[in-house]
């Protein structure tokens, strides 16, 4: 899993004033929880922001009070209107102890089958996970260079080392689909040899 610093400063005021304290003075607040004990932080909303535009599952190593915490995302709550983020809840990784999270999905090579006119469908941009977080990788890795038109790769297809996927075993994370324009040409070719 990618890792990120961050440097957070511990929260005296916990309520909803301070909170909105925070939040006036450019500050997120947010909590670590899983561990020993919860931890109520804050932290700039421009080093946050600089790491929500990542679309990796991140491990985020955040500094709060003179100690360093091994964090995932777990909830970010955001404003009902202005869309901004107002609350942060990290989970705390803990060795040996299993974990929620999504991994991105990333294809690799050229399909056959968009070779020969298809196209590829990626249903799935993100995957649901649990594992221990020793186990949790960077991405979900597809190699799709032998798909064929009408193939798919389902996600009881994908093998991760100790890691089970939470999503329906039978569903199509990618597939090749034959285009209209293709269905056309088989379409007229297949009128074409009923003549002869």
């Amino acid at each position: 899993m990618k890792q990120v610093s961050l440097s957070g400063s511990p929260r005296e005021n916990v309520g909803r004033k301070g909170a909105e304290e925070l939040r006036r003075n450019g500050r997120i607040p947010g909590v670590i929880y899983g561990g020993a004990s919860q931890v109520a932080f804050s932290i700039l909303k421009n080093d946050w922001d600089k790491i929500v535009s990542r679309p990796d599952t991140l491990q985020i190593n955040i500094e709060v009070g003179g100690k360093t915490f091994a964090t995932i995302i777990q909830e970010t709550q955001m404003h009902p209107v202005t869309d901004k983020v107002t609350h942060i809840d990290l989970l705390e990784l803990v060795p040996g102890k299993m974990v929620r999270t999504t991994l991105p999905v990333r294809t690799t090579g050229v399909s056959e089958g968009v070779r020969s006119g298809g196209r590829l469908l990626q249903n799935y941009r993100k995957v649901r996970i649990i594992a221990k977080p020793e186990f949790i990788p960077d991405e979900i890795q597809l190699d799709i260079t032998d798909l064929k038109i009408g193939d798919m790769i389902r996600v009881r297809d994908i093998q991760l080392e100790g890691c089970t996927l939470l999503e329906a075993e039978a569903s199509a994370v990618v597939s090749v689909q034959m285009t209209r324009a293709a269905m056309a040409d088989a379409a007229a070719t297949a009128a074409t040899e009923k003549k002869k």
